[in-house]
Parts: C-alpha cells; structure tokens; sequence
C-alpha cells in the first residue's frame, strides 16, 4: 500500500506542473484572443495572433524576471561565494565543467591519444583541455590533456608533451561516450 501511494504521489509530480501549465496556456490563450477580438478591428485580426501575444508576453515576462529577479539573487550569490574561498573553488569549478557540455565555451572538443612512456605501446585517451601554459610558466610544446576515468565522471589532468600526442579523428561525445562506458560503446562514424 505503501508503494501505491508513493507512486500516485510521484504521478501528481509529474502531471500537475505539465497540467498546470497547459492550462495557463490555454485560459491566457483565451483571454488574450477575447481582449484582442474586442479591440482590434477584424482587418488586422488572424488565426494564431493569441498564439503570437503569448509568446511574446512570456518573452517579455522572462526578460523582466532576469533582469528584477535574477539578477539581485545572482549578486548576493556571489557576495557570498567571496565570503567562502572554498565554496567559490569549489562553485566555479563545476560551473566552469558544466560550461564545457553545454556552454559556448566547449572544453572536450580534440580527443587525442597519449603515450604513457617513451618506448610504450600502452596509450590512453583523452582530450586537450588547454595549449597555452605560459601563465603556469610551463615551456612551449607542453599541452594539457585531461583522462577521464570509465564509469565516472572524473579523471586526471596531465601535461604531455606533443610529440606524445596523436590526434583522434572522431567526434568529441563519441569518444567520451566510448571512455565512459570502458570501450563497450560502439562509435558512430
């Protein structure tokens, strides 16, 4: 019985924010084709000019609440981050990873092979994350490569030389589908 309730609660989760929200469509839908047939006159009137008012209105209300909501919110987060050195390392950091998947700023986007020793056969993959080093004072020719691990989402990151390195030729999420998964993934070409 217990079960059954969690399940229709979890139901009510799901449903009720979908439902609500077609139902907001559909009243301001209704409302906002009411006041415009009211208003307008018929020459200037179409089908889907209720459609057009909605998705203006909540572009505008978007703007608003960024601007009036989000902003404030967004400064008194970083006020308190500069009050918490480690919070703030820990906070950019991940930022700046999640920014790498789905920012502008794609951080996985060579994946490479890299030779572990001199006279190896053994190699890893991974990706060049960064080529100019010059602000860690590391000499020219060094790159850094970052080797995820397989089943997870963290790795190392290492300085290697480029004569170490040989580019991929393949998609960057392909290859890191085929690390994360330990090789079993198939790539597409």
């Amino acid at each position: 019985m217990k079960n059954l309730k969690k399940y229709f609660l979890n139901g009510l989760l799901y449903i009720v924010p979908v439902a609500v929200t077609f139902w907001v469509l559909i009243k301001s839908y209704t409302f906002l084709n009411g006041i415009i047939g009211n208003h307008l006159p018929e020459n200037l009137q179409f089908p889907g000019l209720g459609l057009i008012a909605i998705v203006v209105l909540i572009t505008i209300i978007g703007f608003v609440g960024s601007v009036v909501i989000a902003s404030p919110i967004t400064a008194f987060f970083k006020n308190l981050l500069e009050k918490a050195p480690l919070l703030k390392t820990i906070y950019s950091s991940v930022k700046d990873l999640m920014n790498t998947f789905v920012g502008k700023k794609k951080g996985f986007n060579q994946p490479v092979l890299i030779k572990l020793y001199e006279n190896s056969t053994i190699e890893r993959i991974g990706f060049i994350t960064n080529e100019d080093l010059n602000s860690l004072n590391i000499k020219e020719g060094r790159v850094l490569v970052y080797l995820p691990h397989s089943y997870a989402f963290s790795g190392q990151l290492f300085i290697i030389e480029r004569s170490y390195i040989t580019p991929i030729d393949s998609s960057s999420s392909e290859i890191m589908k085929l690390i994360i998964s330990g090789g079993v993934t198939e790539i597409e070409n």
